[in-house]
């Protein structure tokens, strides 16, 4: 692995497609957790299905959390790289004029999102993991959903936080994830409409998560 990863194509190319793999999961994510809006015991059928899948537990998940740690990785090696090579240093730059704001930052957006991560996993995951493998509790399929919306209600500054995350979590999707269909070669005469599908994604996903916290905040009032 570290000798593919040797040249900066490749790293770019690696971190595209892991980008590209955690789009699919927050999508998917995204489907799951509206249903919590819409119907609380379709969210419990199918978070008891996510929790107790043996395919879900001992596959996807762990994929998934390594997904998540080498995109970042790659992400803060890039990053350190780019500014190595970058022999010739302007006292005075205005990036604005060159690229917008979310292309130069991209970095400043990930660390947010990736902090974030440490939240959503110290409020959900670890839990998660504490309820079923150190406490032993006996399963209960209705517990998903209550268990959710205590994380929101009388909870303004967590509600705060989560919604922060969002922001910046459009911020970080709104290039990366259209300049990762461009690493990987996509250009083709779908681009353009592939252009518009990406910049929507990275605002609708990004504020409907905002949206299922806000509501559970103000539902519980």
């Amino acid at each position: 692995m570290s000798g593919i990863l040797k040249t900066s194509i490749a790293r770019k190319f690696a971190m595209a497609l892991s980008g590209l793999f955690l789009v699919l999961f927050l999508a998917q994510h995204f489907t799951i957790n509206f249903t919590s809006v819409v119907s609380p015991d379709t969210f419990n059928e199918i978070s008891h299905f996510m929790g107790t899948n043996f395919l879900v537990q001992a596959i996807l998940q762990p994929v998934l959390i390594f997904g998540v740690v080498f995109h970042f990785i790659m992400g803060f090696v890039l990053e350190i790289k780019n500014n190595k090579a970058r022999v010739v240093k302007y006292k005075s730059y205005n990036g604005g004029a060159n690229a917008p704001w979310v292309s130069r930052n991209m970095i400043i957006s990930g660390a947010v999102v990736l902090a974030f991560l440490g939240l959503h996993f110290y409020d959900f995951w670890i839990p998660e993991m504490v309820h079923k493998y150190v406490e032993s509790h006996p399963e209960d399929p209705t517990r998903y959903y209550e268990e959710t919306v205590a994380k929101f209600a009388n909870q303004p500054i967590r509600l705060g936080i989560y919604v922060l995350s969002f922001v910046f979590l459009m911020l970080h999707l709104l290039h990366g994830f259209a300049s990762s269909f461009q690493t990987v070669g996509f250009n083709n005469k779908y681009s353009k409409g592939l252009k518009v599908f990406t910049k929507a994604f990275a605002i609708v996903i990004p504020l409907g998560f905002a949206f299922i916290a806000i509501f559970h905040y103000i539902n519980n009032l």
